[in-house]
Formats: structure tokens, sequence, C-alpha cells
């Protein structure tokens, strides 16, 4: 497909306008590290919110979706969970405050809260630094795959040089055009351009929804799909047979490890949980969280993440999937035809890569103009996720490896400059990685189970029992770590190894490396534990530390917050659920699912309300508790 000069006008417009946002805004980043990282702490909720939600509405996340829903229908409503998707609803209910309570610039900075500035904690805080930069890394990786794949079906020039392919260097080039502003600007340019680029995002999503409701009937839809396809609900078994219609998904779904789809989700769910009370990964998730300005509107951040980008993103990716189910059939079968006589040729596997659906239903059908409006709102949604890990990243190196062991003295403006730097390297290292990623699905398992296995079990036990202590949290961060990098060589030894066994494997080591520790070494200094449970006043196994304190003090409470808690979380999850599942169901017109989602979403709605909105801190004592803690 050639653009037309009228699409191409207006995403150099767009492009432009980015750019000269950063040019404006580097004045006011450039000032001090919290500018250039947090933006001062000075944006109200809902920008950082719009902001923490577009940077999660990824091209790379969005192509790999429509993928999913194209094969497993409304049932792929669940599949979020994979990463998990409700850990917001965790940082909405009660993680967001605990975590904005510290006051610190970065995830790794927060250990000192946690752990104090002994050895103990120096190491808690180079095990966060080593698994932001590896987790970075990863993600910048994933994303590069994906705008690659899709720049390359649009645009017209063959851009292969040397070893780099055409979508490898149409990658480097929207990559390079995004670190641009985000050099000039910061953390103000990854807030503010958000917010540009949500209102594309959300214009683009309307429109494909309304292409895809105007252009295909339900008569039209129910005959390209199995029976079940449109049912959200499951047994253990997924019982979707695609015979007959696309016989390379029956394949898919068993290469994918989703056969017995009700208990995977069930494992999802389970693991889901256990990542989410760890709290939010060292990223530009708690970087979001760090920069509002009281713990009050870091819980109220995340719910409205929440909203702004399913409703959106599920539209579109509803009506990109319809599209192509129906219209991009004929040309699927085509090409699976001439994969398998490549394959029959060469003796090889037949294969076909389904997460190009979405760039080939836009260059199908939609009108020129509206094109170029939904590839500036797609680049948006690549930039916004890019930006925000990039700027996450580079907060590490400098903050956290550079200020506090090299050199703790230099001036804010020497810092801003080495920022630029790391934030160019750590581009350059996405795409060396991302030229090694064979999908999408492939680095999104690598991430979701293996980085997260490690993960969960040294930041769970650090919120909630006072006796873990910083060398445990070491050992159970760099033993998952440890097995994360070292899955592709187990998985070249044993090539038939179910996917979704690499969670296991990282939180068995995590679990293991961090136990042992923490039995052999000491706790804690209680000073740095009894101001870690003043500050943030965790529920938990945190007794001992509460006497301590009360001994002292009589009127320290317990915080008596679990059940309501609980309770708040496990009505999010559904609240959040049917934000997704009310806009699919409106594009496929499954009008039953979508009356009662409707209704259950009102109704928790309402429960939130008055469990969770009319139980939050007053902001001027939110704001107050989160300047104690920070002095």
């Amino acid at each position: 497909m050639e653009l037309h000069g009228i699409d191409i006008a207006i995403i150099a417009a767009y492009l432009a306008a980015i750019i000269a946002l950063g040019i404006w805004l580097s004045r006011r980043a450039s000032k001090n590290l919290e500018a250039y990282f947090l933006g001062g702490k000075s944006l109200p909720w809902w920008v950082i919110g719009t902001s923490h939600g577009a940077s999660g509405f990824d091209i790379t996340g969005t192509m790999w979706f429509v993928t999913m829903m194209f094969t497993y229908g409304l049932k792929a409503a669940f599949i979020p969970w994979i990463w998990p998707l409700f850990d917001r609803v965790f940082r909405q209910v009660y993680l967001g405050a605990w975590i904005r309570k510290s006051g610190v610039l970065t995830g790794a900075e927060w250990m000192r809260t946690r752990f104090g500035t002994g050895i103990g904690g120096n190491l808690a805080h180079l095990s966060v630094v080593v698994y932001a930069l590896v987790a970075t890394v990863g993600f910048l990786g994933y994303a590069f795959q994906g705008i690659g794949k899709f720049a390359d079906v649009f645009f017209r020039w063959d851009l292969s040089l040397g070893p780099f392919t055409s979508p490898e260097m149409y990658g480097i080039i929207i990559l390079l055009l995004t670190t641009a502003y985000l050099l000039l600007g910061g953390w103000y340019s990854v807030v503010l351009t958000d917010l540009l680029q949500f209102a594309l995002l959300a214009v683009a999503s309307i429109f494909i929804a309304g292409v895809a409701m105007a252009r295909v009937s339900p008569e039209a839809l129910s005959q390209a799909v199995p029976d079940g396809w449109s049912r959200l609900f499951f047994g253990w078994r997924l019982d979707l047979d695609w015979s007959g219609i696309v016989e390379e998904l029956n394949r898919k779904i068993l290469d994918d490890g989703f056969s017995w789809f009700g208990l995977l989700i069930s494992m999802m769910l389970l693991r889901g949980l256990l990542v989410s009370m760890a709290g939010p990964t060292p990223g530009y998730g708690i970087q979001h969280v760090l920069s509002t300005r009281n713990p009050r509107e870091a819980a109220l951040e995340n719910w409205w993440m929440s909203i702004v980008q399913l409703i959106p993103r599920f539209l579109m990716i509803a009506g990109i999937t319809v599209l192509g189910l129906v219209y991009f059939m004929p040309q699927i079968k085509e090409q699976l035809g001439q994969a398998a006589a490549a394959a029959a040729e060469s003796g090889g596997k037949m294969a076909f890569d389904f997460e190009q659906v979405l760039p080939y239903v836009i260059r199908d059908f939609i009108p020129v103009g509206v094109v170029g409006l939904l590839m500036a709102g797609l680049l948006a949604a690549f930039m916004s996720t890019f930006d925000s890990t990039v700027n996450a990243g580079a907060a590490y190196v400098v903050n956290d490896i550079y200020k506090r062991y090299m050199h703790p003295g230099a001036r804010e403006r020497t810092y801003v400059r080495l920022s630029y730097a790391v934030t160019l390297l750590l581009v350059i290292i996405a795409i060396a990685v991302g030229m090694q990623i064979r999908s999408i699905h492939e680095i999104t398992g690598w991430i979701t189970g293996l980085l997260y296995g490690g993960y969960i079990a040294p930041n769970v036990l650090k919120w909630h029992w006072w006796r873990f202590n910083g060398p445990a949290y070491f050992a159970g961060m760099i033993g998952g770590i440890a097995a994360a990098l070292a899955f592709p060589w187990i998985k070249a030894l044993y090539p038939g190894l179910n996917p979704h066994i690499s969670f296991v494997i990282s939180f068995v080591a995590s679990v293991l490396a961090s136990g042992v520790v923490c039995l052999i070494t000491r706790p804690d200094d209680e000073a740095v534990l009894r101001k870690f449970y003043r500050d943030v006043r965790p529920w938990g196994f945190w007794r001992p530390i509460r006497e301590a304190i009360a001994r002292e003090d009589p009127s320290i409470q317990a915080n008596r917050n679990l059940g309501w808690d609980a309770f708040n979380v496990a009505n999010g999850i559904v609240w959040q659920l049917m934000l997704m599942v009310v806009p699919v169901c409106l594009v496929i017109r499954e009008w039953t699912t979508f009356w009662i989602s409707l209704v259950i979403l009102i109704a928790t709605s309402v429960i939130m309300k008055l469990t969770w909105y009319d139980r939050l801190e007053p902001a001027d004592d939110a704001t107050k508790e989160a300047e104690e803690a920070t002095s």
C-alpha cells in the first residue's frame, strides 16, 4: 500500500508537533532530576492517569491482543490476566498510597524506605536496579518488534541496509524520533505528549469500532468463526474448533498451550494475584505512582488509568478483529497456502504471522485521511509506551547507580546531561535485542512468565513480613533474574517444554534463594523497620514491630483494612473485566452478554464508590503524611 499525500501530511504534522512540544518543555524539564524524571511531582492525578493509560496502550500489545481475540473470541477478555492487567486495581485500592508515602524518585530508591542504607539495603537497591534494566531492555525490544512489523505494511520504501531488514530500519527510525522529544522534555514530555496521543487513540478507536459495526453484520461474523467464539465463559477445555475455517489456528492454540483454557486462566488468576500483591515492577508504572502529588492521588491515578485505557483500546481491538475475520480471511487462507507450499519444499514448519492482522485491516478498510489519523494514533500508542519505559530505565541508571555510588555531589545539570546519554544507550541496546526476537508472543511469554515469576516472592514478603531482610530480597531477585536469563538454554535442551512452565522455574528459584538467605541472616535494623511501619502502615505480619513502637507511642494503631482491601480488590477485578467485555460485546453485537455486563459494571461502580472512594484519605491529610514520610 502507498500512503496518500494527505495521510503522510497528517503523520508528519503529528511528529512535528511532539518534537516542538519537547523543545518547549526542555527548559522546565532540565532543572533537576525530580523535574526530568517525575515532572516535579506537580501534575494532577487525572493527567498522570491519562498518561499512564496511554503508555499501556502500546501498538505491540494491541497487535498481540488482536491475534488473541481473533483466535479465542470473547474469552480472550481473560487473557490480559497474563500480565496481569488487574495489578492496577491493587494500586488503586491500597498499594499506590503505600508506595507514594515514601516520596522517593525510583523503585530502587524506595528500597531505602524498607531496608535502610546498610549492606542489606544496598544489596536490595542493587538487585532492583539490575531487574529494572533487564525488564526495560526486554520491554523495549518487545516494542521495537511490533513497530517495525506495523510500519513495513504501510510505507512503500524498501529501507533494507546491510544486516538490517526494512521493518528493522523503520523501527530504528521511529525509535530515534521518539527519543528526540523524550531527551528534550523528560517526564514532562512523556506525560503531556501522552495527552495528545490519548486523544488521537480515542478518536481512532471509536472510528474503527464504527467502521466494523457498519461493515460487518452479526450474521457475517457468525459465519466466519466457530461455534462458541462469541461466548464469554468456558469450561476446563477451550473446545473451540477452527477446522474447516482456518486449520492453522487449531495448531496455534496447541502451540500457545491454551487447550486447557479454564485451567490456564485459573493459574493466571492465582499468579496474577501474587504478582499484583508484590506491587508494580520497577519501570514506568511505579514512576507514574511516584510522580503524583500525594497518596490519595496515587490511588485515583490508577483508577482513572483503567477507564481511559481499557474502553477505547478494546473498541479498537474488537473492531480490527471483526474486520479481519470477515474481510481478511481470504488473504489469510491464500498466505497459509503459500506458507504450506514453502514448508513442503524446504521441509520446515508451516508458519503464518497472525500478528499482521492489525496493520493489514487498517491498510485495506480505512479511507484516505482517516488512515493518516489512525497511523498517527497508533504511532502515538507505540511512543507512549516507549518513552515511558526509556525514561524510567534512565532514571535507574542515573539516580540509582551514578548519583548514589559514583558521583553523589555532582551538579543537577550534570545528572540531566548524563540522562540524555543513558537514554540513547538504552535505545541502542533495545534495537540490538529487538532484532533477536522472533515473535511478539515469544517475548510476551518471557516477560510475563520468567521475569514476573522471579519478582513475586521477595516483593510480596517485603510488604507483609517484618522479618524479611535486605540480603534475602537481593537473593530472591537475583535468583529470579538468573532463571529468566538461563531459560533460553533450558528451552534449547528441552524444546517440548510448555511455555507456561517458565513461570514455575523462576518462581521456585526466587523462593528458594530468598528463603534460605533470610533464615541464615539477621533481621534488618529495628529503627528502619519502625520508621517504615510508621510511614506506610502496611497490614500483614508486623506485630513485633508494632508492639515495639507501642511501648513508646501507645496511640499507634494496626492497619485493620485487610478485609476492606480484599473486598475492594475482588470487586475491582470484576469491574475492570466488564470495562473490557462491554465495548467488545457492543462491537460484535452480542446483546445478551452486553446488557448483563453493563449492569454488572454499574453495580460494581456503585459498590466501589461506597467501599473504596468514600474511604480514601482526604487530600490534605494525604499530602501532609507523604511530606512527613519524605522528611
